[in-house]
């Protein structure tokens, strides 16, 4: 694995700090009905792609994952003045104010969605691995869902194509343990999903999803042996959502109580931890850090809101051209 160094413990600070804060901010802009539809928040599951990033060819390897999908891309490269942007619907977002929260995507950056399908990525992220290997790109797809979506058969025929065929992906469950709001324990007689992949005789395991340091081990390991040719891999990450299923979820499955206590073990806190142990930063640096954070979100929401919204034509623009039928002239 790529060493963990100081460097990389002030960039995990910064960028979680980020996309909690950026998330932070769009539950107030949805508050204010500024973000239409649904909005599901990622609070307290941001070591999972922290440490998936560490240990990716970001010049190569793409991620597909549901609907959960804001701070994927921005860790992608995506400019996330662009994601907030597409959340408030204008013309200036990654999909042109057509996708809003669920469908974020940018081919340029290999992160292809946000899908509101639930477990529909599944297959769609073996696909992607497929173009790759039979490209010859050397690319790994990480292939991200929920627990919930465990439960869904395309996993079970992905899985079993995916081994047959030793295609170069990753599957990665984030087990926050409630999917919408149904524990796990009463979707299944087993509360281990990562045992599924046992039955596929693919190499499958549970991983500290609260850790980006365990996080990164885990997935560097399954990277490289998709790169080698040698097939998926399955990976548990036990993570945890602060937030609910969605921004009008009530929460009454759990307990406040039960919140605040894997707010004990907040991913940025680990690593903040880390930070001022090992003298990696001074709490002035940290301060330069958050004013920098914060700084950055305001500006997103800046742009966001003077960017315009899609002019009428755009409608027309982006379903498609048909060359012998003249009266809706695409633009784009």
């Amino acid at each position: 694995m790529k060493e963990v160094t100081k460097e990389v413990y002030l960039k995990w600070y910064e960028d979680m700090l980020l996309w909690r804060k950026f998330e932070d901010k769009l539950a107030a802009l949805y508050i204010q009905q500024k973000v239409r539809g649904f909005l599901h928040l990622y609070n307290g599951q941001e070591a999972v792609l922290a440490g998936a990033l560490h240990a990716m060819d970001l010049t190569k390897d793409k991620m597909i994952t549901a609907y959960r999908n804001h701070v994927q891309p921005i860790g992608m490269g995506v400019d996330p003045r662009r994601v907030m942007a597409e959340l408030l619907g204008k013309a200036t977002g990654t999909s042109k104010g057509m996708g809003g929260s669920m469908h974020i995507f940018s081919k340029e950056h290999r992160f292809y969605g946000g899908h509101g399908i639930v477990g529909g990525q599944i297959p769609l992220g073996a696909g992607l691995a497929f173009g790759d290997k039979y490209n010859g790109t050397g690319g790994v797809t990480m292939t991200y869902f929920g627990d919930g979506a465990a439960r869904q058969g395309s996993l079970h025929e992905a899985f079993n194509m995916a081994m047959l065929w030793k295609l170069p992906v990753v599957f990665i469950v984030e087990n926050n343990g409630y999917a919408m709001g149904t524990s796990v324990e009463r979707t299944a007689n087993h509360t281990d999903i990562w045992k599924l992949g046992l039955g596929y005789e693919m190499p499958c395991g549970p991983v500290d999803g609260m850790n980006p340091v365990k996080v990164a081990e885990a997935m560097t390991e399954a990277i490289d042996r998709a790169r080698r040719g040698d097939g998926p891999t399955f990976l548990e990450m036990k993570t945890y959502r602060y937030r609910g299923h969605s921004m009008s979820d009530a929460q009454l499955y759990r307990s406040k109580d039960e919140v605040e206590e894997y707010k004990k073990i907040d991913p940025i806190t680990q690593v903040l931890d880390v930070i001022l142990d090992q003298k990696y930063a001074t709490e002035e640096e940290i301060e330069v850090i958050d004013q920098r954070v914060k700084d950055k979100v305001e500006e997103c929401v800046q742009f966001a809101e003077e960017s315009p919204y899609p002019e009428i034509q755009q409608l027309y623009d982006v379903v498609y051209d048909q060359e012998n039928y003249p009266f809706t002239p695409h633009k784009l």
